[in-house]
């Protein structure tokens, strides 16, 4: 794919010029109802002396940028700083301005909007969450969502350059699922108010936590038992998830898998028949031994004792 100024990438858009989109579009796209290109932000030149201010008041396309580096977005409201990868969504109607402060290695696909057709891709562009929301659609990225956004963007170059005969049907959807992601990313940030990185960090550990259970058989076995399980899984620190959690439950993580590991302890010791030895194996344990002093730490009475008064309790 050929290497362009960024300046003059966002001036083509603007321009809507059908003459100059063909440059810039791969040969047979012109041919399609609607248009589509994918960018890696890392082979355009671009430096901050040469590159200033950039409008994104495209007249005719719609953009979801991987932005990469330090940079600041410009809305009438406000100024956005972005320190770490940020996903964001522009629209023709968007008034905003973008200054990269530093040399920029994420990815941009544009489209316009009959690219995105309802009698092709079944949806209304408009209507969608993403675009509707009076809240600006940018999303701070953590490890884990960069790797699969970047992967979003690498299958659209594949697929652009490939001969595939459908190609354009495989980047609609491609395009789909990375504005379903974005809308991923706005529900759970809807979901707490405050915008917070730490509360999202914070559901994603809950559910994860959850993922774990419930255990249907004595074979079964949770696959994350520590707190470096979990934070290797959400591809952060565990010092880092530890402070996290710290700050919006009150509870180390530590503290949390265990609650949630003694809470199934006990429903497993009240509902099934399986032996003791078989739940300690299930839930992380390596020996009922080690299993017995947990529980009684936890609840000040031994597993047995704990099935016996549950049982007991059934029967009267």
């Amino acid at each position: 794919m050929n290497s362009v100024s960024f300046n003059d990438l966002d001036k083509h858009f603007a321009s809507g010029s059908s003459l100059e989109l063909k440059a810039l579009l791969p040969a047979g796209i012109q041919d399609e109802i609607g248009h589509f290109n994918v960018f890696n932000m890392s082979k355009i030149r671009q430096t901050v002396q040469d590159m200033p201010t950039q409008p994104y008041q495209c007249r005719t396309f719609y953009k979801v940028s991987l932005l990469v580096g330090q940079s600041k977005i410009g809305y009438p409201d406000g100024i956005r700083s972005l320190s770490q990868p940020t996903l964001i969504f522009t629209t023709p109607k968007s008034p905003i301005t973008w200054l990269p402060m530093e040399r920029q290695s994420g990815m941009c696909c544009v489209f316009t909007p009959e690219f995105l057709h309802p009698t092709r891709s079944g949806v209304v562009l408009d209507e969608l969450p993403i675009y509707k929301s009076p809240e600006h659609p940018l999303f701070s990225l953590e490890k884990g969502d960069v790797k699969i956004v970047k992967s979003i963007y690498e299958k659209m170059h594949t697929a652009i350059t490939s001969t595939y005969a459908y190609k354009y049907d495989l980047l609609r959807t491609y395009t789909l699922e990375l504005i379903h992601f974005g809308q991923q990313l706005q529900s759970t940030i809807m979901a707490h108010p405050n915008h917070s990185n730490f509360a999202r960090t914070t559901s994603l550990f809950i559910e994860l936590l959850e993922r774990q259970f419930p255990l249907d058989n004595p074979h079964q076995e949770i696959k994350l038992r520590t707190a470096a399980d979990y934070a290797n899984e959400l591809n952060i620190h565990v010092n880092h998830l530890n402070k996290i959690l710290k700050e919006t439950t009150g509870l180390t993580t530590s503290a949390l898998i265990a609650g949630r590991i003694l809470k199934e302890a006990q429903i497993l010791l009240r509902q099934t028949n399986w032996t003791i030895a078989e739940i300690a194996d299930s839930l992380g344990f390596s020996d009922f031994a080690h299993f017995a002093k947990f529980f009684k730490n936890e609840t000040s009475i031994p597993p047995g004792t704990y099935r016996s008064q549950a049982k007991s309790l059934n029967y009267t």
